[in-house]
């Protein structure tokens, strides 16, 4: 009830929305400052001397803590012109500043997209392979002519087919993982599916989660994150730069400063694109804004809007529970990172992250149009 209440209210705020913003920027030719990845330097343009309105940040920073943010960061050309950080650790032992760690939820998902990307390109798997080839026969409750029907690509795109009425959804034993429909004729934002995708990874690297993220993502980038289990699920925990350089990474897609982490550039657009045509604002783990229509974690209904109407519509969106997100808008050479506390009762805050661009649009003057 309380997932079709929130839904519906969605839609409702939606519809009444008047206002559409204006994205016919012209792309900005890339010229990315990248920080270093053995200090914690970092370089800073102060938001004057880009013209932004510094009023206006103050407002959308009292708007972000009110609503329960602890760590929050703009990146305008790779360059941080905005970091803030507001509360106490996850620990409460003192307070949340640039050092303390937070978990990304499934945020994380879009690490996890981003390897199984590399780990394709070094030909390790490919992502039309059966995921049994990886888990082996049985990991499901199916037949086996059904399970076979599933392959990577569905795990990445939420299209496995499997029952989301079970009693949990989290649970990746093969008792709760039971047929439904055949892989790729449904979607639906099914946590134990991708949950496997660890496996899938591990089986075909022969190293662990944090192992191949460690070799793959974080040496190269600078970040220092791990991979913590919470019950089943498998939690990303960072420093709050370490999701802005991962947005960095991607803004320039796949590619730190010079150095080629992901070249498979048809990959990185299947990823960050429409990837099947039942919820087009869904890519491989990744979400889009700026498409007609958009279905939501625990519905299986589609509104007719997109993610977040306020914000530009070239916007992709690494979302987790409890507001976690991370905002990359190649329109703009611009990444916005949110870390903290649930901002309101629903699960993924999609309205506040819409309200979090209405307040954001002005300090970049960024002007709606109706």
């Amino acid at each position: 009830m309380k997932r079709l209440t929130y839904s519906l209210l969605f839609l409702i705020i939606v519809m009444a929305a008047c206002q559409k913003s204006d994205d016919n920027h012209p792309p900005i030719e890339n010229g990315l400052y990248f920080p270093p990845t053995t200090s914690g330097e970092w370089q800073n343009t102060a938001p004057e001397e880009l013209g932004w309105d510094t009023d206006s940040l103050e407002a959308l920073y009292t708007f972000l803590s009110d609503h329960g943010t602890r760590a929050f960061l703009i990146l305008k050309d790779g360059k941080i012109v905005a970091e803030k950080y507001w509360g106490k650790n996850i620990l409460n032992t003192g307070d949340f500043n640039a050092e303390s760690n937070w978990y990304w939820a499934s945020a994380g998902k879009t690490l996890s997209a981003f390897l199984i990307g590399v780990a394709q390109q070094d030909g390790l798997l490919s992502i039309s392979d059966k995921t049994s080839d990886y888990l082996g026969e049985g990991w499901t409750s199916l037949t086996k002519e059904k399970e076979e029907l599933i392959t990577i690509r569905h795990q990445l795109t939420m299209t496995t087919g499997l029952d989301y009425t079970v009693n949990d959804t989290y649970c990746t034993d093969p008792e709760c993982l039971q047929y439904k429909t055949d892989a790729g004729q449904q979607w639906y934002y099914h946590n134990a599916p991708y949950t496997l995708l660890k496996d899938v990874i591990a089986s075909a690297s022969g190293m662990t989660d944090n192992e191949y993220t460690h070799e793959i993502l974080e040496v190269p980038t600078g970040m220092s994150g791990t991979w913590i289990y919470n019950g089943v699920n498998n939690v990303y925990y960072s420093v709050p730069r370490d999701m802005a350089r991962f947005g960095l990474l991607i803004l320039n897609k796949g590619t730190w400063d010079e150095t080629e982490l992901l070249s498979d550039q048809n990959y990185f657009s299947e990823m960050t694109t429409t990837s099947q045509n039942i919820n087009p604002a869904y890519g491989y783990l990744w979400w889009l804004n700026g498409t007609s229509k958009t279905m939501m974690p625990g519905i299986t209904i589609p509104l007719n809007t997109s993610i977040s109407p306020d914000a530009p519509e070239d916007l992709i969106v690494a979302a987790g529970k409890n507001g976690q997100f991370l905002d990359v808008i190649p329109s703009m050479n611009m990444v916005v990172v949110r870390m903290g506390e649930a901002p309101d009762e629903a699960q993924v805050p999609i309205i506040f992250h819409n309200q979090m661009w209405q307040k954001l649009n002005p300090v970049i003057g960024r002007q709606p149009v109706m």
